[in-house]
Parts: C-alpha cells; sequence; structure tokens
C-alpha cells in the first residue's frame, strides 16, 4: 500500500484516540493555518502568471465544477437524503443534504490535484471560486430546501462575511505574494518538485489531524451509535463514488483535457468541513447543529482517504 495512504490512516487513528485538550487543540489549529498559508504561498510561487490566467479563463472547466458543486450535488443530496431517512433518522438525513449544499474544498482539492499532476491553476481558481459564491448560495439553498431544520439564520451574513475573510487572507493573498515573487523564484520552485510534493502531503496530514481531533475534542462521536457511523460511513462511500465518477467521466464527455478531468475531480467531488461546520452553527439550532454536522465530518475524512490513493493512482499515468 502507498505509504502516504498508510500515514494519513495512521495520522486520522491518532485524531480519534489520543486526547487533543483545549490548549494543545488550539496549538493543531495554528499549525493547519500555517500550513495551509505555505501551501498557497508556494503555489503562487511554482506557477506562473500566465498559467493562472488561462486556468480563470478556462469556462468549460470553471463552469463544470461549479454545476458539479451546486446543481448535480444537490439533486444527489435531496435522492440520498429521501432515501436513508428510514435507516439512519431525520436529523443524520437532513445532514446529507446540507452536505450536498456545501462549497468544494480548496486546501485538498489542490493539494489533491498537485499530487495527481493535473490542472492546479484550474483547481485553484475553481475551488477559490466555488467558496466566495458558496457564502452566498449555500445559505440560500439551506433556507429553499432545508426549511424544516433551519433555524435563525440571522448571523449568515455575518458568517459569510468572515468566510470571504478567510478565503482572502488565508488563501488568496499568500498565493498573490506568490506570484509577485514568481518571477525569481518560479524556476527555481519548479525544479525541485519534491518541495511542493512534500508540501502538498505536509498540509493534507496536519489539516486532516486538526479535523479529526478536533471533532473528538467536541465529543461530535458519543451521542452516534455505531450502527449509525458506518451506515453513514456507507452512504457517504456511495455518494462519493458517484460523484467521482459523473465528474471524471463527465470530463471526458465534455472533452476536457486530462488534466483539467483531474482538476474537476477533486474540486467536484469533495466538501468543505472548514466552512460546512461554522456555518451549521449559524443556520441551526444548536441542537439540530451537532448532529447535521456528523455526515460532513464523515465524508470529509472518507473524501480525503479516497481521494488520496485516486491522486496517487492518477500521478503514476504515462
Amino acid at each position: 500500500m502507498d505509504p502516504f495512504v498508510v500515514t494519513l490512516v495512521a495520522v486520522m487513528v491518532l485524531g480519534l484516540v489520543v486526547p487533543v485538550g483545549p490548549g494543545a487543540q488550539r496549538v493543531v489549529d495554528v499549525a493547519a493555518d500555517v500550513a495551509v498559508t505555505i501551501l498557497f504561498l508556494v503555489y503562487g510561487m511554482r506557477l506562473s502568471t500566465r498559467e493562472v490566467w488561462t486556468g480563470l479563463r478556462n469556462w468549460r472547466l470553471q463552469g463544470s465544477i461549479l454545476a458539479a458543486t451546486y446543481v448535480v450535488f444537490p439533486l444527489l443530496g435531496l435522492l440520498v437524503a429521501w432515501a436513508v431517512t428510514p435507516l439512519v433518522g431525520g436529523p443524520l438525513a437532513a445532514g446529507m443534504l446540507y452536505l450536498s449544499l456545501l462549497p468544494s474544498t480548496v486546501q485538498s482539492s489542490v493539494a489533491f490535484t498537485s499530487v495527481a499532476r493535473g490542472n492546479v491553476a484550474g483547481a485553484i481558481c475553481g475551488a477559490t471560486v466555488s467558496n466566495v459564491l458558496g457564502m452566498v448560495l449555500t445559505p440560500l439553498l439551506v433556507l429553499w430546501l432545508m426549511s424544516d431544520a433551519q433555524g435563525d439564520a440571522s448571523g449568515t451574513a455575518g458568517h459569510g462575511l468572515d468566510g470571504l475573510q478567510t478565503v482572502l487572507l488565508q488563501l488568496l493573498l499568500p498565493f498573490v505574494v506568490g506570484q509577485l515573487l514568481q518571477p525569481w523564484v518560479g524556476g527555481w520552485i519548479r525544479a525541485r518538485r519534491w518541495l511542493t510534493l512534500g508540501v502538498d502531503r505536509g498540509t493534507i496530514l496536519v489539516v486532516v489531524f486538526s479535523a479529526v481531533a478536533a471533532a473528538s475534542s467536541a465529543g461530535v462521536w458519543a451521542g452516534i451509535s455505531g450502527w449509525a457511523i458506518v451506515a453513514l460511513l456507507a452512504v457517504s462511500g456511495v455518494m462519493l463514488a458517484v460523484m467521482l465518477g459523473l465528474t471524471w467521466w463527465g470530463g471526458a464527455a465534455l472533452k476536457l483535457p486530462v488534466e483539467d478531468r483531474v482538476a474537476l475531480l477533486m474540486c467536484g467531488s469533495k466538501k468543505s468541513l472548514a466552512t460546512g461546520l461554522p456555518m451549521a452553527s449559524v443556520l441551526f439550532p444548536v441542537a439540530v447543529a451537532g448532529v447535521i454536522a456528523v455526515p460532513v465530518i464523515i465524508f470529509h475524512q472518507l473524501q480525503l482517504v479516497v481521494c488520496a490513493v485516486l491522486a496517487r493512482r492518477l500521478a503514476l499515468r504515462d
């Protein structure tokens, strides 16, 4: 088995079984934020400005990512929520629907696209646009499709501004700084693939441990039966498999180059835990938000493991 996948699973298990106190969790969270900032700084230094503009103007790829995230995934979420309500109950089924309405991830989507030798510039543009639009689209979709579970959404606008600020300061700002430095250091960075690969993988490991440890410290798993977790894992696996298939073969049907298909696969099949958990605390009553967040957490861990395997396999293509 791939050593990186083994390490990823070991880090997840470590986050589940090792108690992390509030102080240590804050340190881990800061480490994750720093790792993500360095990741996007390195991407900015690595990519030529011409590649970035080409990725942004690639309307077929960008449109496909948005369609997968905010049209295909929500339709699948509606179907899954209806089908699994008798199996896992209304609140967890609502969590599956909520999951489908979230924006794509930025960090892991871009990192896995890089590992898989895909269109990194296109992935950065697509995932970033998805998150910026998600600050508005996700609350609107929740209000439209989840009116029974949705509580007081008066704080939605405030959260949207906070999320936008995070995207701008933690992701886009270091990327822009990297782009400004690119004419001087870009050649050196591109000649050392081991450096970007190490930053990619290291960031993924730190982010995974931070997310799992935070969920364990918050007692997310305490109120959920083992059977419910197994059922959610199976349903999440089906959803992920469907979206991976639709994005990969949909990209082929659109005659996208393989590098663009990789970016669509990695961005269009993922959902953001970093956006989903804080937004749930704003959009839903406290008693409901904790349960609704569980499918988001489970799907997030599953997508990381599966996409790590896929990225490594795609990286070995001719």
